[in-house]
This record gives structure tokens, sequence and C-alpha cells, in this order.
């Protein structure tokens, strides 16, 4: 056997994303060479690609065991540690592989991933820029660098990278979609021509059509032509929907688990909380506002605008729900513990984030499911649910591209109007609990009746007032990562309120059920 060989067509299936085989070729390898960094971190590699996590850091480890100065590894290992949300022991590494070599341009972009998915995104882009001194034309890198700067609102910054990366590739899609959230279209303007042409290529990957149908989506709408506009968000939410494996049933009966485990709990006990920050969660219906609600509070000088964190629904997914159902017996477990777990760990992630503010904001949609667990773990918290007309928010979800796995219900008209009824039944729930707790605000009130609707925001977080709250698209101390970015960066508006009239006479699969 030839070992060479042998570890050539395990990369192939590596890159193939063919996990299993090349775990089960890498450990018969090992049994004969145990010895072989290469080996461990190769297994490493397909463990991580599979998701087991934990494991692949075991192996990572031992690769450098025999190896200490393999650096691929340590830039793997790295990575596997920012998948768990290990942040500090996934920046040790990342700067201790830099330390060795200052131009590993996989570690320099990694790093910066792991920046941005903690919004610094001064030091993210500091990075991705010394990556592409050495490498000028890497369009993975690039192309980060533009979400980058659209993030924090540089957006004459990020409309140029991703132009000079059509004009290297005018096939790159999803440079395509970026701009369409940059620019409005006119007709006969020449990226929606380059478009228009692009989608008729056969040798087109589905995940590149999925990409310009949604960008042709957007562009048909900014020129007013409504059908064409849907008949391509049509197709593409349709080629999502083929590829998900989703049942609404599975989503219905998983709330009725929650609501079960809470129904005659006493909210009136609380678990002691173990840090002095207070988070404001903002929640409710993907684009029902809750980017613009955040961009408010966090222009507040007293607030740190976290951004979409996903640190609450990990821990409980791990800690809480178990076969697709939250369970009773685990909540009552984590209740009459000692300690607070559930706060404990968000806060060590939360912590990482190094800010100074008392305040800050967790804009996480999907919270609105854990209000129970907010009430109990975090009773210092504030809680602000955004609720937008039905109509406007479900169509401005199938206008959009997700790409969160607990957003498969999102590619169909029915799924996507059940879902939302889903969502008004447990806020009921929530609301019948712990109404006190709650502050709603609608989005049409918001953008009517701008400054008394903020004053009375801002009040309920127990803030004094700032003038910047009304400003808010002046201030990019908070970046934005959600398909939100454009319109929370301008002044409040209202012309997207009744939106859904352009689209009444093709989406009444889905109306008809709101």
């Amino acid at each position: 056997m030839n070992l060479i060989v042998e570890i050539q067509k395990l990369q192939n299936y590596l890159r193939a994303e063919d996990f299993k085989t090349v775990v089960y070729g890498c450990e018969k390898l090992i049994k004969k060479n145990p010895y072989n960094p290469f080996l461990f971190n190769l297994l490493a590699l397909a463990l991580h690609g599979n998701g087991n996590y934990l494991m692949a850091i075991d192996k990572f480890k031992r690769a450098l065991d025999l190896d200490p100065n393999f650096l691929p590894a340590k830039n793997n290992l790295a990575n596997s540690y920012k998948a768990i949300e290990n942040f500090e022991k996934a920046e040790f590494f990342y700067k201790n592989v830099l330390e060795s070599k200052p131009n590993y341009i996989q570690a320099l972009n990694n790093y910066a991933n792991l920046k941005t998915m903690i919004f610094d995104y001064s030091s993210a882009i500091n990075l991705y820029e010394k990556a592409l001194k050495i490498n000028e034309n890497d369009q993975r890198i690039l192309f980060a660098l533009a979400n980058a700067y659209h993030s924090i609102g540089k957006i004459d910054k990020s409309k140029e990278i991703v132009e000079n990366i059509l004009l290297k590739n005018p096939k790159n899609t999803s440079a395509h979609k970026l701009l369409s959230s940059i620019v409005n279209y006119s007709e006969n303007q020449e990226n929606l021509n380059e478009m228009k042409k692009l989608i008729l290529e056969k040798d087109l990957s589905k995940s590149q059509i999925v990409d310009l149908l949604f960008a042709l989506g957007k562009a048909y709408e900014d020129i007013k032509q409504y059908e064409n506009s849907f008949l391509h968000l049509q197709k593409a939410n349709k080629l999502k929907k083929e590829s998900n494996n989703y049942n609404i049933k599975d989503e219905e009966n998983f709330f009725e688990t929650i609501k079960k485990a809470f129904q005659n709990f006493n909210f009136n006990e609380e678990k002691k909380i173990f840090d002095e920050k207070t988070p404001i969660f903002i929640c409710g219906m993907p684009r029902s506002g809750t980017t613009l609600v955040e961009q408010i509070i966090a222009s507040h000088n007293e607030v740190f605008g976290a951004g979409e964190l996903v640190y609450l629904q990990k821990i409980i997914k791990k800690n809480l729900i178990f076969e697709k159902k939250f369970s009773q017996e685990k909540l009552n477990e984590e209740f009459n513990s000692q300690g607070n777990f559930i706060n404990k760990e968000y806060f060590k992630m939360i912590n990482f984030h190094n800010f100074k503010e008392k305040y800050f904001t967790d804009k996480a949609p999907p919270n609105f499911r854990w209000l129970g667990i907010i009430k109990i773990f975090f009773p210092n918290s504030k809680i602000i649910y955004c609720k937008r007309n039905p109509k406007d928010n479900c169509l401005s979800i199938y206008k959009n591209f997700f790409l969160s796995e607990d957003m498969l219900w999102a590619f169909d008209q029915t799924d996507i109007a059940n879902y939302y009824n889903l969502h008004l039944n447990l806020m009921d729930f929530w609301e019948s609990k712990i109404k006190d707790f709650i502050y709603e605000i609608e989005y049409e009130k918001l953008v009517s009746n701008k400054e008394d609707e903020i004053k009375k925001l801002i009040k309920f977080c127990g803030l004094s007032w700032d003038p910047m709250c009304l400003n808010h698209h002046k201030n990019n101390k908070t970046p934005i990562k959600t398909v939100s970015i454009s319109q929370a960066r301008k002044p409040v508006y209202n012309s997207s309120v009744n939106s859904n009239e352009n689209y009444e006479n093709y989406l009444k699969e889905m109306f008809g059920l709101l």
C-alpha cells in the first residue's frame, strides 16, 4: 500500500464531502501509521465536516501532539473551536498560527470570519485586507470584505468591491445577489441585463440559479414589474423548497411541547443572575422590523448592539430539546439546580464581545419561542416583540433568501402563512403568562409616528432619552448582518407599508391563510 496515494484518495473524498469514507479510511491507515500527524488532521477535518466538532478537536490536538509546529492543524483546530463558539480558544490558536506565519492566508481569513461573528468589523476588515495583500484576486476574501463594508454601512465601498469581483468573474452569482441588495435598478441597467443573460446559461449549479432568481426578483420589483418579480421569486422558492425535507407538522408539535412545559410554571420564581449587564431581547417574525428596532435602540450611547445572536438558541437546543421536543423534565432540572447554567453560558459568550456598555441588544427573531426561558433565567432583561401587518411580513419573507436551518419553512407560501399563525398562537400564550414583561411594538405605528413610538420604546428599556435614537441611520456603530441591511441604514420610512398590494393577485394562497 502506497500511503501517499491512499491519502490523496481520501483528500478527494473529503473535497466531495464524503466524510464517512474519509473517517473510515483514516482510522484504517492510522492503525498502521499511529504517529502520522497528517492522518489525524485529515480524520479531524472529516469529523468537523460531519458536525462532530468535539471529536474533531480531539484529533486535531493529537496531530499537534505529534507535531507541535503543524500549522494547518492549528488553524483547523481554531475553526472547530469557532464552530462550537469557544471564541477565546479559537482566537488563541489563530493568533498562534499568525505569530508563526503572519502571511498564512487561510488563518487570516478564518480569524476575520470569527471577528465578523462577534461584530468586530474593524478588526475583520483589517485582517481581510492583510489577506488580500497576499492574494489580491482571492474572490472568497474579496466577497467577505464587501459584506463587511456593507454591514457597517459603507455601501459605496461595498459596491466598488462587488463590481470589481463581477468584472473579473461575471458568473459570480453571490456577487450579483449582494449587488442587488445595494442598487436600485432601472430598466435596461447593465447589471440587470447581465443577470438576464446569465440565468439562461446551462452550466449553472442549483445554488447559482437560486441566487440569480432572488436577485432578479428584487430587480423586477425595483422597476415595478411585479408579475415578473413574482415569477422569479416563485421559481427561487420552489427550488429551495425541493431541497428541504420540511414538514410544518413538526413545527406544530414542537410549539405544543413548549406550551405544555410552561403551562403550569410559576413565573414569579426567578433564578439569580451572574452578570451586571442588561440584555434587551428583540424578537418577532423575521422581517417584522426587528433590525430597525435594534438600530434605534443601539444608537443610544449606553447600549451596545450585539446583533442577531444565536447563543441562547444553541444553549437551549443543547440542553432542553430532545427528539424535536422541548423537555419539561430538563427545564425543571435546570430551574431546581443550584446555579443558573443557561445564564452563565450565555454571558460567557457575550463577554467575548468585550464591550463597556451596561445594556446590549440581542436581536434574534426566533427568540420569541423562548420568552418563558428569558423571563425565568434572565429576570433583569427587557423583551421587545416586533409585530407587522401579516401580509407585508409574509411577503417580505417570501422575497428574501434565508440561510438559517431554522427557516426551512420560509420557501413555501402555505408554510410561511402557517408558521406565522403558529407564532401568533405562541405569542398569545406568552402574553397570557408574562404579559407585563413584554413590550409590543407595531411596525406601522413606528414608521407613522416615529418620535412618540421611539420615546416610549427607550423608556421601556429603562434608558434616559438620547436624541441619536431618532437618527439611527447616521450612526454606524452597530453592524447589520441580516437581509435588512439596506433598509435599516435609511431614515425611518413608510413606503413598505401595504407593499403586499402589489402582489395581491399572485400570493392569494398565502394571504388567504392569514
